[in-house]
């Protein structure tokens, strides 16, 4: 099998992976598209010490479910932690908290970055068929951004900021669009503010923040300078939304936090079925999102577009591509 491998901070392509075998709770599933997101990008630095085919953001095919034959066959995306089921955690029904947790190519478990991977079924979920391959390989940072609307209750007459116009910035923008809010997102990149502009969102850049302060914050870039931004801009007893994954301990002075009752909120996975339904009603169009489609051989190429600042989702997908650096609409 041909895969992408992670080890010593480094990636390679390797032609002599073993093709897994699903146990009876687990499904095997051919990959027909994945998508490179920051937190792929942050193990490269770091972030967390991985080894192993990383990835996490797919669509594809089942091939073999021993424990659930009936889906063989079936177009599907999945959620990434795989839970115990047994832990104080998982009782409780915080799956994504598991104790004892893996989390698909990041920890503890292969990903989805070669031609087939596998996944625990219960972790399924069907794509609907009016859903297409690049827009379904979107469920998963899709999910991510509704989880913010799931966290934190924003009326139309709240001022709110997405600091970051990236590949995760952006869905989130949007998802807080369909609340009507005052919204503005920092974004430096031009296709990042054309995008925003075809969703008929306010793009505006960092220094136009400094006169407003803002009820939510949504903190996306990754960065500890996003971190300082929203800190300093988030009115008294506002919330600052964080949805970045920071490589390393950052610096921050929570001391003005706790002055000014600010609330902190982490936020990570969210609701499959909502963002599935939200692209079965073929909104939102994510195309123009896509930089490029890059075939699994081509992974590398793939990898080193996505780091360039500016690029947006770059999508690997084994087989026949529609042509290396296939560029996004």
């Amino acid at each position: 099998m041909i895969g992408l491998w992670l080890q010593d901070l480094g990636l390679s392509l390797r032609k002599d992976l073993p093709v897994p075998e699903p146990s009876e709770r687990e499904a095997l599933i051919k990959i027909d598209l994945a998508g490179i997101c920051g937190t792929d990008l942050e193990l490269l630095r770091g972030y967390y010490p991985f080894t192993g085919t990383p990835g996490h953001e797919f669509v594809g095919r089942v091939v073999a479910a021993p424990g659930a034959p009936g889906l063989v066959g079936q177009r599907v995306t999945g959620e990434i932690t795989i839970a115990c089921g047994e832990c104080d955690s998982c009782r409780r029904g915080l799956q994504k908290h598991c104790l004892h947790s893996r989390t698909l190519g990041i920890r503890d478990y292969p990903g989805v970055f070669a031609e087939y991977c596998l996944l625990p079924v219960a972790n399924l979920h069907r794509v609907p068929s009016s859903v297409s391959d690049e827009q379904a390989v979107f469920t998963e940072p899709l999910a991510a951004a509704l989880e913010i609307l799931d966290q934190v209750h924003i009326l139309p007459t709240d001022r709110v900021a997405v600091i970051g116009a990236g590949r995760l910035g952006l869905l989130a923008a949007w998802c807080l669009s369909l609340t009507s809010c005052q919204l503005s997102v920092v974004a430096r990149h031009q296709p990042s503010r054309d995008i925003l502009k075809q969703w008929g969102v306010q793009a505006i850049d960092a220094d136009q923040m400094a006169s407003t302060s803002y009820d939510v914050v949504v903190e996306a870039t990754g960065s500890a300078d996003g971190l300082k931004m929203a800190a300093n801009v988030v009115r008294p007893r506002g919330v600052i939304v964080l949805k970045s994954t920071y490589q390393g301990d950052i610096t921050f002075n929570i001391s003005a936090m706790v002055v000014n009752e600010v609330t902190l909120v982490g936020s990570r996975c969210g609701p499959f079925d909502g963002a599935l339904r939200l692209l079965d009603s073929q909104r939102p169009d994510l195309s123009a999102m896509i930089a490029g489609i890059y075939p699994l051989e081509q992974g590398l190429a793939a990898f080193d577009l996505a780091r360039q600042r500016g690029v947006l989702k770059v999508l690997v997908q084994p087989g026949d591509a529609q042509g290396a650096g296939f560029k996004g609409r």
